[in-house]
């Protein structure tokens, strides 16, 4: 498969995911639809679904609205609106985990907004760490494997292993085109962006199969891209026409997915629910520390990336919250760092592409 063919295949797979969850579904494969940011896909997999991300979509809200007020995350909100409106039928059910107030209240409104598609909640602690937060974690799952069961899912121990393995294989494949999305600025922000997608969209077995290293180099200018989700079309085609070249990302539905591995262990659950407590620097993940403030003045150094370009979901108050510390850690690191505010629901980017366009210039003077 060549480079273009295989970017190809991933946009057809980020574009149109309702078309993938057909494809499954024809195959008599079970969809389980996993909402942001960190749910236990391998799990989901081990017992015989395919695990699909519904990170909602650039659409108008209408229905959603009648369930949450406008201050809402827009992300959340467009989920439940393509729920309401049919987009995900045929799933057998949604997980949704409770690592911020709004996906608390998504749980709640899916049940009444959307009652074909079974809500299962994934309850995760706030201290993750120590050994009762990783209990904490693992009686959660226990709880998932309960409301799976009901749909016909079969939990074996040995299965989940089989599991954990794969997703720890992806996450290096993943991991490595990281790496190599690095040294080849001639990829876009959009084929990047396609490229992290639709693994949420494909089974891992698929993806990983189709991954391959990329070619020849052009001139940009490196910078390191923050948020939860910069998937928009109208974003993307600004650092393109602007020919900023993403070095590495600090994106929710990008690189934080692909962290932190399985450990090894001789109990798969037991393993699934460390790997839980390992994770970090991410602003929805609790730590007092902070670490992930440090984690972007050294990716940004060691990538070479010349500035740093937030990406701030609106309303979106973890992320909100860590941009002060972000912005006084690159100020103090020598680090020229901007925000730009984006939702689900922007149809015009001028005042976004003005913003970076001054940020561009400000980094090649």
């Amino acid at each position: 498969m060549t480079t273009n063919e295989l970017f190809a295949k991933l946009h057809e797979a980020a574009a149109n995911p309702k078309a993938q969850m057909d494809k499954y579904l024809a195959q008599g494969k079970k969809i389980v639809l996993c909402a942001p940011v960190y749910t236990p896909d391998e799990l989901i997999h081990s017992m015989g679904f395919v695990p699909m991300g519904a990170w909602g979509a650039d659409t108008e809200l209408r229905r959603a609205k009648e369930y949450c007020p406008a201050f809402l995350c827009s992300i959340v909100q467009s989920a439940l609106e393509l729920g309401i409106n049919g987009a995900y039928d045929g799933a057998s059910a949604i997980v949704i985990p409770s690592l911020c107030d709004t996906l608390k209240t998504m749980g709640e409104n899916w049940k009444y907004a959307v009652p074909s598609i079974p809500f299962i909640p994934m309850t995760y602690p706030q201290n993750r760490k120590p050994a009762y937060g990783v209990a904490f974690t693992k009686a959660g799952y226990e709880r998932v494997i309960r409301d799976l069961e009901k749909l016909g899912g079969k939990f074996d121990d040995a299965k989940l292993a089989q599991s954990n393995a794969l997703y720890n294989r992806h996450n290096a494949a993943m991991r490595k085109l990281d790496e190599v999305l690095a040294k080849h600025p001639e990829v876009t922000a959009q084929q990047r962006s396609d490229a992290f997608k639709s693994a949420f969209f494909m089974t891992k077995e698929e993806l990983n199969a189709a991954l391959e290293a990329q070619t020849p180099a052009a001139e940009k200018t490196p910078i390191l891209l923050s948020g939860i989700l910069t998937d928009a079309p109208g974003f993307n085609a600004i650092l393109d026409d602007l020919d900023l070249h993403i070095v590495a990302d600090d994106v929710a539905a990008q690189s934080r997915q692909y962290r932190t591995d399985v450990p090894a262990g001789d109990d798969a659950l037991t393993a699934l629910a460390q790997k839980f407590a390992d994770m970090d620097n991410c602003s929805v993940l609790y730590n007092a520390a902070k670490p992930r403030v440090q984690w972007i003045v050294d990716t940004a150094k060691a990538r070479n990336a010349k500035g740093v370009l937030v990406a701030l979901t609106k309303f979106c108050d973890p992320e909100e919250f860590d941009y002060v510390m972000i912005k006084k850690a690159c100020e103090a690191a020598g680090i020229p760092v901007t925000v730009v505010e984006i939702d689900r629901q922007m149809v015009q980017f001028e005042q976004a592409r003005t913003n970076i366009e001054t940020f561009r210039d400000m980094l090649t003077m």
